[in-house]
């Protein structure tokens, strides 16, 4: 099955580089609560998918309505205030996740071809068997891209452990 093409042919100039990262940090200034969780925080947290979402809609709708239920030291308006900041923030996460998706797909066309063609060069390059300084230099530098090391080679490099 032969495999698409997809090529992708652009630049971004240092101008408009700069303009998107002074964005970013503008975001990032308009943001300023946002936290950082390490991969445990997150793994010993609750998630709120979709599903939890309307659950905790129609929680807060009961919570609302029968205040008297509540225990004294339950804080309904920290609640209220956490349900309207993921209100707030979910769709500015779906904008930023369908932006970052092009991003990584750009990135990812752009090295795919930047690849393929540096292939190219080091087919075209060997393919020359000229033996200039330069340019056999030039190959065995991109041929280490390529060496196989044996475990056995590895190994015999690696200096013995003192007795």
């Amino acid at each position: 099955m032969p495999m698409n093409r997809i090529q992708i042919s652009a630049s971004l100039a240092p101008q408009q580089a700069e303009a998107i990262k002074q964005a970013i940090a503008e975001i990032h200034k308009n943001l300023p609560f946002l936290i950082d969780l390490t991969a445990d925080e997150r793994q010993g947290m609750l998630k709120l998918g979709d599903k939890n979402r309307s659950f905790v809609a129609k929680a807060a709708a009961v919570a609302e309505q029968n205040v008297d239920i509540l225990p004294r030291n339950f804080k309904l308006e920290e609640m209220q205030t956490d349900i309207k900041l993921i209100e707030d923030l979910y769709p500015i996460i779906h904008a930023v996740t369908v932006l970052l998706g092009k991003l990584e797909d750009t990135y990812f066309a752009a090295g795919s071809e930047a690849y393929a063609a540096s292939l190219m060069v080091y087919q075209y390059a060997k393919a020359a068997n000229i033996s200039t300084g330069v340019l056999e230099s030039a190959l065995d530098d991109l041929g280490r891209r390529f060496a196989r090391h044996s475990r056995a080679a590895a190994d015999t490099a690696s200096p013995a452990p003192a007795a």
